[in-house]
């Protein structure tokens, strides 16, 4: 029994199908002088073939498993279209390199870079940039690409990676799940894999070499575990599991659209994560009621510079027309930490997580902070948008920020410039330090949202993403509680309300406890947002008599 990282659950029994994905071995020999031209002629011409492959890929994918997903692939065609990583490889052509190594090698440094951040939302990234240099590549030297809708046989997948576009090609009526052996659970493969409701695990270390073609397999992606060759009566007893799991999980979209009332008539709202705008087409899709957390550090970090006041405008405006009329809560940069644009230059640090991030960036690139809340404040004419800050731990950062909001409101007014004179302000409870003086916060501003994953670090003194101490990061840790417990009492006795965004809020083990705490919002990943709705309608919020 081997196991991974789940990235879609459900459970598939079906015989093994190898494929090998990877590019032809690339010759390193130079070229004549005689030749760049030729190469770069090569090269460019690949670039447009590739343009034109993903174009097609982004127009099936969009009539397969709709927009939001098929907007996947606009991302890759703006990155062939990159007038930067043309340069860098024309540039490597002109030192007698050929086309495809030239390739090879920029998009190898590129990934280079990407590995060495942190933060897991953009290390997953790395798929979409492999996944760009191979069809480059196998376009120079005419290979032809693999089709994965033309398998016409019932089979698990079994591969070293799958690309976005590879993946969104899946015919799941004959692909019945996949592993892979690299891969994360927030890649773009990943979420595909989501939208095709096909089993899916990832990381699973050498499975191309522990599975032959035709093994048997069982890919149970509920209970992470594979089995080759199993015996029968396993397979009986996962083919009831998998009955269960189907009959719950239609069970579950009734729920989607219902309210989160407890029992004893409490009713809890219930909003979704998002990073990109993009993602609140699946936010609606599994009812949520508000976007209770924007974190526009995507943005930012998606770019080679800062993006114009305009650039930011047109996006918050957006999210909030595709809200309607329902509450979006952005939350203003916060880079630093597991987070880092290189365009900033920011310091290397030995603790970036107790350094110099979010708010602290403020005080010495306030003009970055400025532009972010003119373009917020733009936005907020179109709908419910509201503020929130990050990394807040005293009241001397709220008095600046409340500062900063004034002005960038009176030059608003002076300019013409519509706006939300009544913007309601937020801020993230993340360390010891905001909990503890919430009371005087709260009388600060309009609400609190508790990041339950910084505030858990904070509190256990635990790199969350440090594998030799990763054991100890506890999120229902009862210190963690507690401060929770002092955060949200705070909130209520001076009228304001406590949400929650961070991974407790998506955990269904901690739904009851939270709703007994007091917690006004969950701010959820939005698969889950069902589970919870329902977990919540089966609570009650105050002791029952």
């Amino acid at each position: 029994m081997i196991s991974g990282i789940i990235v879609s659950k459900g459970i598939a029994l079906g015989k093994s199908l190898l494929i090998n994905l990877e590019n032809k071995k690339i010759k390193k020999e130079k070229i004549s002088k005689k030749k760049i031209n030729l190469e770069i002629k090569k090269f460019l011409k690949s670039i447009k073939k590739s343009i034109n492959q993903i174009k097609k890929i982004k127009k099936y994918t969009e009539k397969k498993l709709g927009k939001s997903k098929s907007e996947i692939f606009e991302g890759h065609i703006m990155i062939l279209k990159d007038d930067e990583l043309s340069k860098d490889i024309i540039n490597l052509i002109n030192k007698r390199n050929t086309a495809e190594i030239s390739t090879k090698k920029v998009i190898k440094k590129q990934i280079k870079e990407m590995k060495k951040i942190k933060n897991k939302y953009l290390k997953n990234r790395i798929i979409d940039i492999k996944d760009i240099g191979k069809r480059i590549i196998n376009n120079i030297l005419n290979i032809n690409i693999k089709n994965l809708s033309k398998i016409n046989k019932k089979v698990i997948l079994i591969c070293k990676d799958l690309t976005p576009s590879e993946t969104s090609q899946i015919n799941k009526k004959n692909i019945l799940g996949f592993i892979t052996e690299l891969g994360g659970e927030t890649s773009h493969t990943s979420i595909i894999a989501k939208s095709l409701g096909i089993p899916a695990i990832v990381g699973v270390k050498n499975i191309t070499k522990k599975v032959k073609n035709k093994d048997f397999i069982i890919l149970d992606s509920i209970n992470n575990e594979i089995h080759i060759n199993p015996e029968k009566k396993t397979i009986i007893s996962k083919k009831k599991i998998n009955k269960k799991f189907l009959k719950n999980k239609k069970k579950l979209e009734i729920f989607k659209n219902l309210k989160a009332t407890t029992l004893d008539g409490k009713e809890i709202k219930i909003g979704a994560n998002i990073n990109k705008i993009n993602d609140i087409n699946i936010a609606k899709k599994n009812g949520a009621q508000s976007i209770g957390l924007y974190r526009t550090e995507f943005l930012y970090m998606s770019k080679n510079k800062l993006p114009t006041e305009e650039e930011q405008f047109i996006i918050y405006k957006k999210i909030v027309e595709k809200m309607k009329n329902k509450e979006v809560i952005i939350r203003t940069l916060d880079i630093g930490g597991d987070k880092n644009c290189k365009y900033l230059n920011l310091p290397k640090e030995e603790n970036p997580f107790l350094g110099y991030r979010a708010i602290r960036i403020y005080y010495k690139k306030i003009n970055i902070i400025r532009t972010q809340l003119r373009a917020i404040l733009r936005a907020s004419n179109f709908g419910k948008l509201k503020i929130m800050f990050p990394m807040i731990i005293s009241l001397k950062e709220i008095y600046f920020l409340k500062k900063e909001i004034e002005k960038v409101k009176k030059k608003l007014k002076k300019d013409n410039i519509p706006f939300n004179k009544n913007i309601k302000i937020g801020i993230m409870i993340e360390t010891p330090a905001a909990a503890l003086i919430s009371n005087d916060l709260s009388k600060e501003v309009d609400f609190f949202s508790i990041g339950s994953n910084d505030l858990t670090q904070y509190t256990l003194a635990v790199d969350r993403g440090n594998d030799l101490v990763s054991h100890l990061y506890n999120q229902m840790h009862p210190s963690v509680i507690k401060l929770i417990k002092i955060v949200v009492k705070a909130s209520h006795k001076n009228g304001k309300w406590t949400g929650i965004c961070g991974e407790l809020a998506s955990n269904p083990l901690a739904t009851k406890l939270l709703v007994k705490i007091g917690i006004d919002e969950f701010s959820v990943n939005s698969p889950e947002i069902p589970n919870i709705k329902k977990i919540i309608r089966e609570s009650y919020f105050k002791e029952k008599k």
